[in-house]
């Protein structure tokens, strides 16, 4: 889901990705009502956040997302202006009767939310009487026909419905577990937001920066056994893409590209493809973010094609 913020101008540092997220209500409620799990945060356009997370934004429609953002900020002009995204997965919401009371140091006229270590004093209360609601099974979830709406800071409004099993991410705090298994479980749309940042917005063959012609790429499908993982990620150009799903492009150990004798034969052509031949990719995340080398290889041994 995405906990949008209207405006793109300040930028979010407050936890490390895989670290509970929770919601609270304003006053008079005062209660926290649920959470998630941070993934990372971006600047995006309205167009992309919308076509990565549709009701996931919390309103049904893109007309109605504009609405509820110009009515915090009524100064961003233009079809598509840029908001603060911040990525958060497997959403759990708590009915009335379970919500938990705020912290008792909470200050009256925060709005921007307040950062508590779960192993101490109000955070260490609060975190245990969560894990005990989750593992209860009290939590509920976003849904598309749910008819209970929770209102929660900055203007995101979700529709949730019950749920029978507790996330499992909530049974542990050790920041490593859970972070590995939070990216391990992102949705579609947090998968194509988190390729979309990890590549910086450029395609990783040409470098093509236009970002509506761009498209997070499963190395190893997702309808395959391949997780929603930015790892198992690329960032390409549309036509790129394509390609690459076919199996008419792939990228060798040291990830340089791959064009297949099959572009030339079949099409009698791809002179556009065939100049990136045996180069490097153009651009690579750093670190945890770069493709996994399991996954490219599962790639070429299975969907490649050298020739037709």
């Amino acid at each position: 889901m995405n906990f949008w913020r209207p405006g793109g101008r300040r930028g979010f540092g407050a936890v490390r990705p895989g670290a509970p997220f929770l919601f609270k209500l304003h006053y008079p409620a005062h209660a926290i009502v649920g959470g998630g799990w941070f993934v990372r945060f971006e600047f995006l356009p309205v167009s992309l956040a919308w076509a990565a997370f549709g009701r996931k934004n919390g309103v049904s429609d893109r007309a109605m997302f504009l609405q509820r953002i110009r009515r915090y900020r009524r100064e961003l002009s233009g079809p598509d202006p840029v908001i603060g995204c911040l990525v958060l997965t497997e959403p759990f919401f708590f009915g009335p009767d379970a919500w938990i009371a705020a912290p008792a140091d909470w200050p009256r006229n925060a709005v921007q939310g307040k950062t508590y270590d779960v192993g101490a004093g109000e955070g260490a209360r609060i975190w245990e009487q969560v894990r005990e609601r989750l593992v209860a099974g009290v939590g509920a979830v976003p849904s598309a026909t749910g008819t209970d709406r929770v209102d929660a800071p900055e203007g995101a409004v979700l529709q949730a419905a019950r749920r029978s099993e507790p996330p499992e991410l909530a049974l542990t705090i050790d920041r490593e577990e859970r972070w590995n298994r939070v990216r391990s479980r992102l949705g579609q749309g947090g998968f194509r937001v988190a390729v979309t940042g990890a590549y910086k917005r450029r395609c990783a063959v040409t470098g093509e920066r236009t970002l509506p012609a761009l498209e997070a790429a499963h190395i190893r499908p997702y309808a395959q056994d391949g997780p929603n993982d930015v790892r198992n990620g690329l960032l390409l150009r549309s036509d790129v893409h394509r390609l690459f799903d076919g199996g008419y492009l792939t990228f060798d150990p040291e990830r340089r590209l791959v064009v297949s004798e099959r572009t030339r034969a079949e099409f009698e052509n791809g002179r556009e493809y065939y100049r990136f031949d045996g180069e490097p990719l153009a651009n690579l995340p750093r670190g945890d973010d770069a493709p996994d080398a399991r996954f490219l290889a599962w790639h070429r041994g299975h969907v490649f094609e050298r020739s037709g």
